[in-house]
């Protein structure tokens, strides 16, 4: 049995493929439509959550695994497909910072993003302190990753790691969900430009989202959900 991705397409989920492409070890990729903004049943009946990614994999023991949660699969991936590559550890010289920005990426940056995204129109006035949280929190962790990437080639410093992979959908699809514009962040530009320039990131997402144009500049992308409304 191949190890399985199953890719809900336009979703954190291009992670997998993408890191598969990065370590060079066979795949088969599985990519679902959206139905029309949410997985489709067939989708969601891959594992309880409902949500995406998801694998399936030999267990080991004449079955099948399947596995969900985007870092659980990614280091699951790197230590038994990848023979640790890409997901330093504690011997490597670079395992703090790794550790940090890969659980930073997911743990406190998207979710951060996520919450400032869901004020509502003119809630944004100054009188509420929530919503001045959230905002400081996204705004603070935008000028960090600023200064870590005009400083470091890489998250992890001068080595591509599972922890860039982990956090770039949150600067380029996830955008399409919480738009956003990054003019005023020319260092992370610059490192989605070094993004854009992999082979392994090109090849990934030609294969799973052929269809979607890649969010790797400036500007803020319209809505996918103002774009597919009539389809609500």
């Amino acid at each position: 049995m191949v190890l399985t991705v199953h890719h809900l397409q336009v979703s954190q989920s291009e992670r997998i493929p993408w890191l598969c492409e990065e370590l060079g070890i066979p795949y088969e990729l599985k990519n679902y439509k959206r139905a029309p903004a949410l997985a489709p049943p067939e989708y969601k009946a891959l594992h309880w959550t409902g949500s995406a990614p998801v694998i399936t994999d030999d267990d080991g023991k004449g079955g099948m695994l399947t596995l969900a949660e985007s870092g659980a699969i990614m280091q699951y991936i790197c230590e038994k497909h990848g023979e640790g590559r890409l997901f330093p550890n504690v011997s490597h010289p670079l395992y703090a910072d790794f550790l940090y920005w890969f659980h930073w990426a997911n743990g406190t940056f998207t979710p951060t993003i996520g919450r400032a995204a869901m004020v509502p129109d003119g809630a944004d006035d100054g009188s509420n302190p929530m919503v001045a949280f959230f905002k400081q929190k996204r705004d603070a962790g935008f000028a960090g990753l600023d200064a870590r990437v005009r400083d470091h080639d890489w998250l992890a410093g001068a080595e591509f790691t599972a922890a860039d992979v982990m956090l770039v959908f949150s600067l380029t699809t996830f955008r399409y969900f919480a738009p956003y514009a990054l003019t005023d962040y020319p260092n992370i530009l610059a490192y989605l430009q070094r993004v854009s320039e992999r082979p392994a990131y090109r090849r990934a997402m030609e294969k799973a989202d052929p269809d979607m144009e890649l969010v790797l500049g400036a500007e803020a992308p319209e809505s996918f959900f103002k774009q597919n409304k009539s389809a609500l």
